[in-house]
């Protein structure tokens, strides 16, 4: 069986890049500098499902994502997440936090609405995070 991305998380991301096996796509609201890593390899539900090459590359990748991203947005807190609760397929949510969100200081889920983007606000954002990742 080929790879395919859960209909879920191709809905609510959009690719940004591909790092090796992650798909690095980000999630479809414009209130948060958010990344969801997907691994591309069929049937991984849990980090331990990966082969060690693939275990690595998903949390060296987790890790440059959540500085970059730091970096990028001046975030006062980097959440990095595998729930796995709403989409089983394994994937990790790379989230800048700032104390003036929503949200804060509670996790991101289920507050509010998502606020998608326009067309040129979407093709902003992806530049902006090809340009740091």
């Amino acid at each position: 069986m080929a790879f395919q991305l859960d209909d879920r998380l191709a809905a609510d991301t959009v690719s940004v890049m591909q790092s090796g096996v992650i798909d690095v796509r980000m999630m479809r609201d414009a209130r948060y500098y958010w990344l969801v890593l997907v691994p591309k390899i069929e049937g991984a539900v849990e980090w331990f499902d990966l082969p060690d090459v693939a275990a690595r590359g998903l949390f060296t990748t987790a890790q440059e994502c959540a500085q970059r991203l730091q970096a990028l947005t001046r975030a006062d807190k980097m959440n990095i997440a595998a729930l796995g609760i709403m989409v089983k397929q394994l994937h990790v949510h790379v989230i800048a936090r700032h104390e003036a969100d929503e949200a804060w200081p509670g996790p991101v889920w289920g507050v509010g609405e998502a606020v998608d983007f326009d067309e040129a606000e979407l093709k902003d954002r992806l530049i902006a995070l090809r340009a740091i990742l």
